[in-house]
Formats: C-alpha cells, sequence, structure tokens
C-alpha cells in the first residue's frame, strides 16, 4: 500500500471514527434520571454552571449514575462534588474486600433505617458474597448468629461505633490485627460517608424504585 493511500485510508477511519468516540466520551445529559421528594429533581439546562461541573464529574466517573443523594447534593456543588469523590473512594477503592465494605454499607443503613440505601447496598453485599442470614439478621437489628471471623471483628467494632459512640479496646485491637490501621480508617470512613448519604436521603424522604417496598421496620421509641 502506497503511503499515499494508507494517509486517505486512515483520514477516512479518522473521520468514520471521531462521533463515535465523542460519543462514547460525552456523558448524556438528556436524561439524568435524577430523583427526589422534598428536593425536586433538576435538570442539566436549568443547573448552574458549578452543578453541571459535579454532574459531569458523576457521569463520567465509577457510578456511571446520578441515583441517590445526589438530586440534593446538587444544591450545594463545591461540597456534593467534594462529597461524591470521597463516596467514590471509599465504596471502589477501599483496602476492605467489598464483602466487607458492603456489609459496613448496610450496617449504616440499617441504623438509619434509610430505605433506599438499605434496598441498593443489600442486593451489592449479596453480589459480594455476604451470607443472606447475616443481611436478615442486620435487617432486624439482631447480632448475626454465624459470622466468618473478619465479619465479626467488623460487626463488632461497627455497631459498637454506632450504638456507643466509642470503641473498645478490645473491638479496636482486633480491627487493627485483622484490617491493619489503613483498614480501620477505611471502615470508619466508608460508615461515615453512608452516615451522610443516609442523613440526606431521609430529609429528602427519598423514594424507593417502581415497584419496591421498603424492607426496614422502623425503630420502636
Amino acid at each position: 500500500m502506497s503511503h499515499v493511500t494508507f494517509a486517505g485510508c486512515l483520514c477516512v477511519f479518522l473521520v468514520l471514527a471521531f462521533p463515535v468516540l465523542m460519543s462514547a466520551q460525552t456523558p448524556d445529559t438528556s436524561k439524568l434520571g435524577l430523583v427526589g421528594d422534598r428536593f425536586k429533581p433538576l435538570t442539566f439546562d436549568h443547573m448552574t454552571p458549578e452543578q453541571k461541573k459535579m454532574t459531569m464529574n458523576l457521569l463520567s466517573g465509577e457510578r456511571r449514575g446520578m441515583g441517590g443523594p445526589f438530586n440534593v447534593l446538587l444544591r450545594s456543588p463545591e461540597m456534593g462534588d467534594q462529597a461524591q469523590k470521597l463516596g467514590a473512594q471509599v465504596r471502589f477503592h477501599s483496602s476492605l474486600s467489598p464483602r466487607l465494605n458492603e456489609m459496613a454499607i448496610i450496617i449504616t443503613a440499617r441504623y438509619w433505617t434509610a430505605q433506599y440505601e438499605w434496598t441498593a447496598h443489600k442486593r451489592a453485599a449479596l453480589q459480594a458474597g455476604l451470607s443472606p442470614a447475616i443481611v436478615d439478621a442486620i435487617a432486624n437489628r439482631k447480632r448475626p448468629a454465624s459470622m466468618q471471623a473478619d465479619e465479626e471483628i467488623l460487626y463488632n467494632f461497627a455497631n459498637e461505633l454506632l450504638e456507643t459512640k466509642h470503641v473498645s479496646d478490645t473491638a479496636f485491637n482486633a480491627a487493627v490485627k485483622t484490617f491493619g490501621e489503613k483498614g480501620v480508617v477505611d471502615l470508619v470512613g466508608v460508615m461515615g460517608y453512608y452516615q451522610l448519604v443516609s442523613m440526606i436521603l431521609n430529609v429528602d424522604r427519598y423514594p424507593l424504585g417502581a415497584g419496591e417496598q421498603p424492607e426496614l421496620k422502623p425503630e420502636l421509641k
């Protein structure tokens, strides 16, 4: 093939491929799928530049979507954008395994009776290999009867922290021995982030998906 012919073919390829490459790189902002109750869903055309920046960061990030707290967080996009970056870190890049990370998330969701968070992360926890019996026990605010050693250590730490606002030396030392200091900080981080998410969802009265019913019973006073 001559140099001229090769160059011509390359130009044709680039012309044909460019629209496809651009569509793959540019998120679709026409249907954001934002949902809310007290905070009405926003549309991209009516967003401020800061809100659009946060939206594009979400759509081009690992989530590829905007369900959950982000319709509310867009009301304070500077804070919201930082929060979503923290959320991506603690969810997708934790030193804890997905099974343990999701366990920590659903323990937090149950503590706050955050129905949407529970429904979404219950599925994720089961997919990550957490036992259905453990998920059911957490849903009912009961200590799971049978746990793997690392699950029991995580449960003790997370439950003490939420219920007493402190962690005993026994629970702390066991967590550091099992997960390392980085793992303990990652555990506290994911619980802290999902407490923020839980509060946002509960304040908004964020609705469940079509056909879904609340799974968590309200806390008795």
